[in-house]
């Protein structure tokens, strides 16, 4: 072994490993073996209240004894999962030996055979990953995502009537105001968040391919397709009749589909935040005893957002070939999608460290106001629009006989810079209303916004 002893291979579990909150407790080895467990045991006592093969519904207090090997699931039990996998080269297997040995201590002996009964590793597996996905979106990832909307929300109401000039394909635009644009993207995780908050995840139960084969052949009088439909949805999934060995993934590759859309949403806000940091738009508040460059003392670099872009990066390429990948299996069933999920708590992980970066940097930035007052004021030509929208509509009133108004401002404004006085010349030269002169001889660049500090109230 190396002189630096084991240390961690992945990022997330090193440098970064305070940002990953909780979301180990779902996506470890460990967290796998404990929820493989749970669903033995819950299928143990789903089959003894269902009077399987006679035998009789368990007593509340076993059940209860049971379920807390789940609920005080540690190192102890981890070990002897591991000594069995040493022998079975198999971790399902290595789990039902467990399960069984649960049994024997809690005096139900005559019920081992009832641990992974009509089962294959993928009823387990599938189940297991499925209930360990929900948690963690629900505990972990989703909060996290709720905090990072909940602020932009906050900027949007706190900076909606700051106007600010709008640059579009990188060139001076219609302004806008600040606040708009932020709320535009909280609006943006609005409409794709739910579809990750209210995602079904598919789960199936019903043997080597799905047929319920080995089931009928034991008990051919039995219902068994209402009895695993029955277990799904009492762990709170949605029971799949449809599948081969493996559930199809269709339900979960839509689910981290759905999050790599909220990725990218927020990789937008974070290039977008970064530019406007560029532009001086906004300022970062100096964190004490940091340093931004090893060599330039002056600076404090954007780090946040720039970390958060690429763990953004990083987490939408891996959910991407998750999302690809795990839809496919040859026939009844290949093992592609077994390595593969091992994989979902480091996409999700990688997400959840740049959400702790946004959210982090969120809080330290400020609005140079002065600076968005100076380059309207600098940007005059930005009416144009207005001007020539002004004249279409004196056109239509008969009010104007001024051809092609879009030229005729064109000409004036393309590629030119105006200052306040050439403006209002033009203005007061046009054969427009002496009402429409007035009030375009008004408008300056900070007041032309339209209703954009109202159309922030459209956010929930």
């Amino acid at each position: 072994m190396s002189a630096l002893g084991h240390q961690p291979l992945s990022p997330l579990d090193g440098r970064y490993q305070t940002a990953m909150g909780d979301l180990p407790e779902y996506f470890s080895e460990a967290a796998l073996n404990r929820e493989r467990v749970h669903v033995e045991i819950e299928w143990v006592i789903a089959l003894t209240n269902a009077g399987f093969a006679g035998v009789s519904a368990l007593s509340p207090e076993t059940i209860s004894d049971l379920r807390s090997v789940v609920a005080n699931f540690g190192e102890t039990q981890l070990r002897q999962i591991a000594d069995y996998e040493a022998v079975t080269k198999h971790d399902v297997k290595a789990v039902e030996y467990f399960v069984r040995d649960v049994l024997c201590e809690n005096g139900l002996e005559s019920l081992v055979e009832l641990v992974h009964f009509g089962c294959t590793s993928e009823d387990i597996n599938n189940v297991a990953y499925a209930l360990l996905t929900k948690k963690a979106l629900h505990t972990v990832w989703f909060p996290a995502l709720q905090g990072v909307r909940d602020r932009l929300k906050e900027l949007a109401q706190e900076w909606r009537q700051v106007p600010m000039l709008s640059r579009t394909h990188g060139q001076p635009a219609t302004p806008t105001t600040f606040g708009k644009e932020l709320a535009v993207f909280a609006h943006r995780l609005d409409r794709i968040s739910p579809v990750v908050a209210q995602a079904q995840f598919p789960a199936k139960f019903s043997g080597a391919t799905g047929t319920f084969s080995a089931h009928v052949a034991t008990d051919p009088t039995r219902d068994w397709a209402a009895l695993s439909a029955s277990f799904i949805e009492g762990l709170g999934l949605e029971w799949n009749p449809l599948t081969t060995q493996i559930e199809s993934h269709d339900g979960v590759a839509h689910v981290l589909s759905a999050v790599s859309h909220v990725n990218r949403i927020l990789h937008n806000l974070c290039t977008d935040v970064w530019t406007y940091i560029s532009l001086g738009y906004l300022t970062q508040i100096p964190e004490p005893g940091a340093t931004g460059s090893s060599t330039m003392p002056h600076k404090i670099n954007p780090i946040r957002f720039e970390n958060a872009e690429a763990n953004f990066e990083l987490s939408c390429a891996l959910l991407d070939s998750l999302a690809s990948t795990l839809v496919t299996s040859r026939l009844q069933r290949d093992l592609t999608d077994s390595t593969t999920q091992r994989n979902i708590g480091v996409a999700l992980g990688h997400s959840l460290l740049a959400l702790s970066n946004v959210a982090k940097g969120l809080t330290e930035i400020a609005l140079n106001r002065e600076l968005l007052a100076a380059d309207l004021e600098a940007n005059q030509e930005v009416l144009a629009e207005a001007i020539q929208t002004v004249i279409r509509s004196e056109i239509v009133q008969g009010r104007s006989s001024i051809e092609d108004p879009y030229a005729v401002v064109k000409e004036l404004t393309r590629g030119n810079k105006l200052d306040q006085v050439a403006l209002q010349e033009f203005i007061a030269g046009l054969d427009i209303s002496p009402e429409a002169k007035k009030s375009l001889s008004e408008l300056t660049p900070q007041g032309y916004v339209g209703v954009a500090a109202a159309l922030v109230d459209h956010l929930r």
